[in-house]
């Protein structure tokens, strides 16, 4: 999927002022010590630039989850820097880290995460509503509209397909207004078409609402939704496409195997 006039992996447009949402700078994460000593990212830098779609790819093992687990202070790291704007996460404690994750980040993972016991609308709010926070009710009624589900939020997760369980989890991370989301294999449990209407979802809140997501991702169909793909091996970024499409993405993939398969 294209959905812009640039060549699969031509540069991306000057953006010299873009504001940057995220930021690792030459960031480690190490594993186990002596024989067990496992590099998990080796001095991995780069940015997240505000109101764009980026996409993390890599064959099993390469890092691509430890990278957005360091950037969204869900783990620790060993060296280097990871900023969610500008704080810097090593530099917080526990609480300041849960404070930072529940006033700043938005997650959605593989598992959808609802409470059954909740309907959807008491799902989405539920982050805010355990930080005593009221949302934005204009703000909150575009997420539900954008992601349709203004006919559903009276429903519990069992009576809901799971295409429409990850749209109350799409719309969960949004409705906090959160600097930056954060998505690990968001489609992993649906079907073609649920998946493409998340990721569609996805893709018009960065575009609609000027929303960061950072999405870790096998699937190069996927990663046709992103503005950008990055690309990890051996835990080092080896290459970026901008504006990709899912053929521009799976050719660089058997590329990347093809290499493995004779290095």
């Amino acid at each position: 999927m294209s959905h812009a006039t640039a060549f699969p992996g031509s540069p991306a447009p000057a953006r010299a002022t873009a504001a940057v949402a995220a930021r690792a700078t030459d960031l480690s994460k190490v594993y186990g010590r002596d024989e067990t000593r496992v590099v998990a990212l080796d001095s991995v830098s780069v940015e997240f630039g505000k109101a764009r779609f980026t996409a993390i790819m890599g064959p099993s093992g390469s890092g691509k989850s430890t990278l957005m687990h360091c950037m969204a202070g869900l783990d620790s790291i060993s060296g280097g820097s990871a900023r969610i704007g500008d704080v810097e996460l090593a530099s917080l404690g526990d609480k300041q880290l849960t404070r930072l994750r529940r006033d700043k980040i938005g997650f959605i993972f593989q598992a959808f995460n609802l409470l059954p016991t909740l309907t959807a609308l008491e799902n989405i709010t539920l982050p805010m509503d355990i930080a005593g926070r009221k949302p934005d009710q204009q703000w909150l009624n575009n997420v539900i509209e954008t992601v349709g589900l203004s006919g559903r939020l009276t429903h519990r997760p069992a009576q809901l397909s799971g295409g429409q369980q990850q749209r109350v989890a799409v719309a969960r991370a949004l409705a906090a207004q959160p600097e930056i989301i954060f998505a690990d294999e968001p489609t992993g449990n649906l079907d073609s078409r649920s998946g493409a209407e998340v990721l569609g979802f996805l893709r018009e809140s960065v575009r609609a609402m000027d929303q960061t997501v950072v999405m870790v991702t096998h699937d190069p169909v996927a990663a046709g939704y992103a503005d950008r793909v990055i690309f990890l091996a051996d835990g080092r970024i080896v290459e970026e496409l901008h504006e990709p499409t899912a053929d521009a993405v799976l050719d660089r993939m058997r590329l990347f195997d093809a290499k493995g398969r004779t290095s």
